[in-house]
């Protein structure tokens, strides 16, 4: 039997994690890395392990995933957004579970433009009236 190996990719805000996953131990690599020492933050660690936890499949799948953009904390979200679309592309039945636990949307949130005449996006110069 084939290594059976699935792909999908998690986004939020600016960053993009590549994710595959295939049947294993529940080892997770990210850039090459266990994803203990490249995030280094504890509390990133249950964010990442949440998809597994909804679909009760913890340490039944290795992940492998190569992440860009953003910063930790938004990679480390596409990473989890990434981990549930490949959980669902694998067995169509975990989609329910993951979609009530609102892992397969997107968050749509991203930083504001900045207007011209303004300070930031929609902070003012300080007003002086003398």
């Amino acid at each position: 039997m084939a290594q059976e190996k699935t792909y999908a990719t998690g986004k939020r805000k600016t960053a993009t994690a590549r994710v595959w996953i295939s049947p294993g131990s529940g080892q997770v690599t990210v850039n090459k890395m266990p994803v203990a020492e490249y995030f280094g933050n504890i509390y990133f660690e249950p964010k990442v392990a949440h998809p597994f936890v909804v679909t009760e499949t913890l340490e039944q799948f290795d992940v492998v995933a190569t992440t860009t953009g953003g910063g930790k904390s938004a990679q480390v979200d596409a990473l989890a957004h990434g981990i549930a679309r490949a959980l669902q592309e694998l067995n169509p039945e975990m989609r329910l579970p993951l979609k009530k636990a609102g892992l397969l949307t997107r968050d749509p949130r991203a930083k504001e433009r900045k207007k011209y005449g303004l300070r930031a996006a929609r902070a003012r110069f300080q007003f002086s009236k003398r």
